[in-house]
């Protein structure tokens, strides 16, 4: 290859060898010699000033270009098995490429993982790269509040199971100010004070403004803030349903029962008396829901990122969906007045509440009402709430008369009846916390929730009997250990679980009911609760406990719920409904989508919790000092947990302020005991606290002991005072509060 390359060549052969473009090893490769290697030196001084190249070090590279190893963080992996990463990393203004990821079998990628790759450049300009280590993210990435200082600054996290503060040098504060809320990621070097170092590579402002506490949890728990444009696009694309060879339902009266704040509609009711002679007294129940298989098409972009999402997540000031609003909020949602696709069933039901029959179609709809439970409720009672008569002579009274009916054969299957109060946080117009209730529980809540029961149910009998994959609802009954400490907290407060016996939720709803109206109620529906596997999306069937039925599948809300989607397409696969329903490549894949799914939903709850206990701490802090009742829901060697009457929150009570007496924690029983003063606290005891700190950057309360069953501690364990303590977070919380 002799003779000075034109700088096209040049380029070329850069990009093709980027483990050896030196100066040296360009020279080499095209023979230059002697004056030729100088010409080489200005071509390239030419080419890095137009844009052209950027030197790193004493190697050269495409503008732009990534090195030939380099961490990636994974953006997407789809049911295919395909991945997708970015560069952790990115100093360009350009949108960072995107790498397709060439697995080896060992290499077990998912979203968010950082992986060491080998990058190879493709012929079309694109990259592939090949794993050569994933990285341990163990402490490798940090959501905190940044503190200034005159060598960089800090990052106290805003975990509250994370206790480390990082140090961040000055190089690498990317320009974050004091008090704000930053993403920072390790890098390696001497830490200062056996501090970890970071670099902040986010700034999301100040922590406490309108709307930054849901903002915390979505970028802790890896929820996505926005659809990538090509999803957006699919959704804007998309057109309303005629009829065409569905079944025509607008005439029934299928009304939407939700929150009067719900964000999307997406299943719909009816129901009537059953004239056939053959099933006297008995109801026809309706139970129509969003067609969003109709929409959603697998390999498509919103497929991709519905199943990456997993489910929708609920915040009390925003939401992030499942699929964009041109979907989840219209398309898909059974507005009042609007035609909209649906799968639906209609089934039978007896005279004791009995499914005797059920069919499945795929129809257009279109909802004369959209209600919500209160006003449903009170229409029902008779009140006048502005709700039409005609809707509650011929829509609302069959419904209810239907649902006593079901709710007999429910009395009989005896599903387990946790009624645990919910807490619901009522914001103000600055987003501030307005107030914190308990949401009332009404029969047009059960009236639904039923309902939803049987068509789940309904959907998998079906796909059953056609042999068709499907995705199942799993509740796995206790564990003999959990089995174990619920005996042992009943039987301490004079209550029985039989041993020997097959589990039936019979036999915890007649412990629910002996202990109901009684001071140990919460305790022992708090007790059951926890003895409770966590249910699970798996492709075969174990059954679900909770709701005591041999085989459940998620059916009814496909808008929010990526399993009710992979359902809908088994019908319309196993019922031949159409074109668009579960592919081979989808129930290949069903195992590993359950899992993921699982997954997801779990990220859901915790960062839905996590977002509650910043409220409630936000809606405390201007309480500190202040006294309250209420009962200790949980007792560990950190200390014991006590869940406050008044808004439901859970603070600590640290052990070290419990006095001088040594406490010793059974795990089995629940239980911490005083060493001398034999001072038994445990589940379910009545107590007064002291709030002494709330930090609402983490959630986090901190109480103190005042008294315990109406008296204070026994003096053998010598209590002492809990003053506030002066921690990082304790600063912080001041300091940012100071910036309101």
């Amino acid at each position: 290859m002799p003779g000075l390359p034109t700088k096209d060549a040049l380029i070329a052969w850069i990009r093709d060898n980027p483990e050896q473009a030196g100066k040296r090893d360009i020279a080499r490769a095209f023979g230059l010699k002697g004056t030729e290697r100088v010409e080489l030196k200005h071509m390239l001084r030419e080419l890095q000033e137009a844009g052209e190249i950027e030197r790193r070090r004493r190697k050269v590279r495409p503008a732009g270009a990534l090195p030939p190893v380099t961490v990636l963080r994974v953006v997407s992996v789809d049911d295919q098995g395909m991945i997708l990463a970015r560069p952790s990393t990115w100093d360009s203004t350009e949108t960072p490429p995107v790498i397709e990821i060439l697995p080896r079998k060992r290499d077990a990628l998912g979203k968010n993982d950082l992986v060491l790759a080998k990058l190879t450049l493709r012929p079309d300009g694109s990259y592939e790269a090949r794993p050569i280590k994933k990285l341990d993210q163990d402490g490798r990435r940090m959501l905190g509040v940044f503190r200034a200082g005159r060598r960089g600054g800090r990052i106290a996290p805003v975990e509250k199971k994370a206790s480390r503060e990082w140090t961040i040098p000055a190089s690498e504060t990317g320009d974050a100010k004091d008090g704000e809320l930053v993403e920072a990621i390790a890098i390696d070097g001497p830490a200062g004070r056996g501090l970890p170092r970071g670099r902040i590579v986010a700034r999301h402002g100040d922590p406490e403004a309108s709307g930054q506490i849901s903002l915390i949890a979505m970028v802790q728990h890896g929820i996505a803030l926005d659809f990538p444009p090509e999803v957006v696009e699919e959704a804007e694309a998309a057109v309303p349903v005629d009829l065409r060879d569905r079944e025509d339902l607008r005439d029934l009266p299928l009304i939407t029962i939700d929150p009067p704040d719900a964000r999307d509609h997406d299943d719909a009711v009816c129901a009537f008396a059953d004239d056939d002679p053959q099933n006297p007294d008995g109801h026809v129940v309706w139970v129509s829901i969003a067609d969003v298989a109709h929409y959603v098409r697998p390999g498509s972009a919103l497929d991709a990122e519905a199943r990456e999402r997993g489910n929708s997540t609920y915040f009390p000031d925003r939401v992030s969906p499942m699929l964009p609003e041109e979907l989840s909020a219209d398309l898909c949602s059974l507005v009042e007045g609007q035609d909209r696709p649906c799968m639906a069933v209609r089934m039978v039901l007896d005279r004791d509440g009995n499914k005797v029959g059920h069919r499945f179609t795929r129809g257009l709809m279109r909802s004369p009402a959209s209600l919500d439970y209160a006003s449903v409720q009170g229409a029902v009672d008779g009140e006048d709430n502005g709700i039409a008569p005609e809707i509650v002579t011929d829509v609302l009274r069959p419904l209810y008369a239907a649902h006593s009916a079901a709710h007999k054969a429910r009395e009989r299957r005896q599903p387990l009846d946790l009624d645990l109060p919910e807490r619901q946080i009522r914001l103000a117009d600055d987003g501030s916390v307005g107030s914190i209730d308990h949401r009332d529980r009404m029969d047009a809540h059960r009236l639904i929730e039923e309902f939803m029961i049987l068509a789940n149910v309904a959907a998998a009998e079906t796909l059953e009997a056609r042999n068709a994959r499907l995705v199942y609802r799993v509740h796995e009954e206790p564990n003999p250990e959990k089995l174990d400490a619920l005996r042992e907290t009943v039987e301490s407060i004079g209550l029985t679980l039989a041993r020997g016996q097959v589990l039936k939720t019979r036999h915890l709803n007649h412990l629910l009911k002996a202990a109901y109206g009684t001071d140990a109620a919460e305790t022992v529906a708090m007790s059951v609760l926890r003895s409770q596997t966590q249910a699970y999306y798996a492709p075969q069937n174990m059954g679900h406990f909770g709701l005591s039925l041999p085989r459940y599948a998620h059916f009814t809300s496909p808008i929010r719920r990526y399993a009710d989607l992979i359902v809908h397409r088994a019908l319309i696969s196993a019922l031949g409904l159409g074109d668009d329903g579960l592919s081979r490549q989808e129930i290949a894949a069903l195992p590993a989508t359950a899992e993921h799914i699982s997954q997801t939903e779990r990220r859901s709850m915790e960062a839905e919790r996590d977002t509650v206990d910043r409220y409630v701490a936000s809606f405390m802090a201007d309480r500190e000092g202040g006294e309250f009742e209420g009962m200790i829901a949980g007792v560990s060697r950190a200390g014991l947990f006590v869940r406050l009457d008044e808004t439901g929150a859970d603070g600590l009570i640290p052990i070290r302020s419990l006095g001088s007496d040594y406490f010793h924690h059974d795990r089995e029983s629940q239980t911490l005991t005083g060493e001398r003063s034999g001072a038994v606290l445990t589940l379910g005891q009545r107590v007064t606290v002291r709030l002494i700190e709330a930090t609402p950057i983490t959630g986090g309360l901190i109480l103190e002991l005042l008294l315990l069953e109406g008296s204070p501690l026994s003096r053998g364990a010598s209590r002492r005072g809990s003053p506030k303590r002066k921690s990082p977070r304790g600063k912080i919380k001041k300091s940012t509060r100071r910036r309101r």
